[in-house]
């Protein structure tokens, strides 16, 4: 079948002039996200001194993908996703202004925090099917894989000058000013998704309701079992990397005794890392087999890497370590993402995607809520050593069954 088809071109997205317009839009939206992240993840360390409430706070900002996610995966097929992403900005714009109001009013606490955070998981659920359901519309297949690398690249650069940007609004301007800015960062890409006038537009198609629809994705998934691999390797790429980073708070106050310097520097180095990893993806080429070599090796090196994090007991070493397990971890997500594009059905884009979207911010949402009690009990080193080891056995065995994906 043709979507199977091993594809051995590399082609740069840029190419496309959709996807050229498209690209400022993302640049907003994705500073405007990761200072909004910033903000919350440090007002609960302010807030509580708690590692068990940043990965609660993670938790209540990823979780609700494991709900909402199918089902805006339905609309994102119904519906052209470019308007479902201006709504998703406005959405997000509301939320930052909302939280520089009670900033300004003396009434920010951990309802207001969790409300915050809790609206973001949700928004969020349903920007994610969105743009991955953008994307190949605006795209030929052989640029997909640099579509979704410089998608990442994208988002990682924001990683770091996010945090920066807002650090040093909290140390000067104070918080609130973050967080008004942060809003008017998602402005702007909604104003610039709007006069992108004729991107996203495709075929209509039979309406049915959403539960059938929800039925069918489920089937498919069900009796496709390279799609059912690459979501088990995005599930331990969450749990392992991915929830490394969302616990940076905790790291920067209870691992290293910071404050928001601190976690600026460590998300920064996130940052670093995911751009390194998603500059790297986005210059393979459209081959899913050589794409699951990848993701393995990267996933394997996350473990590793996790067996040796607790060594980083200094800023300069802990931000060492978190370069390069983002770097991983991005290459193993953007790479298990590239691959579900390139392998299933067009029929179920949208509900796939949604699927894979509920993997991909569900694991590191039960991840961090897990791991930051178990650091709280336990400590740092052995959480670190058990979770490495675990994940480790478990990138070998699914490896052994890479033939899932094989080109019938």
């Amino acid at each position: 079948m043709e979507r199977r088809e091993k594809r051995q071109v590399n082609r740069s997205a840029l190419a496309d002039r959709a996807f050229r317009r498209y690209f400022p839009a993302s640049w907003f939206s994705s500073l405007g996200a990761w200072m909004l992240r910033f903000l919350l993840g440090w007002s609960a360390w302010d807030l509580t001194a708690s590692a068990t409430w940043v990965g609660i706070t993670a938790a209540l900002m990823l979780g609700p993908a494991l709900v909402l996610s199918p089902w805006f995966g339905i609309l994102s097929d119904r519906v052209n996703p470019r308007h479902g992403l201006i709504a998703s900005m406005l959405v997000h714009a509301l939320i930052a202004l909302f939280g520089a109001s009670a900033l300004w009013s003396s009434r920010f606490g951990l309802p207001v925090l969790t409300l915050l955070a809790l609206a973001m998981g949700i928004v969020t659920s349903g920007h994610s099917p969105m743009r991955l359901a953008l994307i190949p519309l605006l795209v030929e297949r052989t640029a997909l894989p640099s579509a979704v690398g410089l998608s990442a690249t994208t988002f990682n650069i924001a990683r770091i000058l996010g945090p920066a940007l807002g650090a040093a609004l909290i140390g000067g301007a104070g918080p609130a000013v973050a967080f008004a800015l942060s809003g008017l960062m998602f402005v702007a890409a909604a104003l610039i998704l709007i006069r992108l006038h004729g991107i996203g537009t495709r075929e209509p198609r039979p309406r049915e309701p959403f539960v059938r629809q929800f039925k069918a994705g489920l089937a498919y998934v069900k009796g496709e079992r390279g799609i059912q691999l690459v979501f088990a390797f995005t599930l331990l790429n969450g749990l392992l990397g991915r929830t490394i980073v969302e616990l940076l708070p905790a790291f920067a106050g209870g691992f290293l005794g910071g404050g928001s310097g601190e976690l600026a520097t460590l998300t920064a180095s996130a940052g670093a890392g995911s751009i390194m990893g998603g500059l790297i993806l986005a210059r393979q080429r459209a081959d899913t087999a050589h794409l699951l070599k990848l993701v393995a090796a990267a996933i394997a090196c996350a473990a590793l890497l996790m067996l040796v994090l607790s060594l980083g007991n200094t800023l300069y070493r802990l931000s060492v370590f978190i370069v390069m397990l983002s770097l991983v971890t991005t290459i193993a997500g953007t790479g298990c993402q590239t691959i579900t594009q390139l392998y299933l059905n067009e029929a179920y884009r949208g509900r796939v995607l949604s699927l894979w979207t509920l993997v991909a911010m569900g694991a590191p949402a039960l991840g961090s809520a897990v791991l930051g009690a178990l650091t709280d009990a336990m400590g740092y080193a052995w959480v670190f050593t058990i979770v490495g080891g675990i994940g480790l056995c478990c990138v070998v065995l699914l490896f052994t069954q890479r033939s899932w994906l094989s080109v019938p």
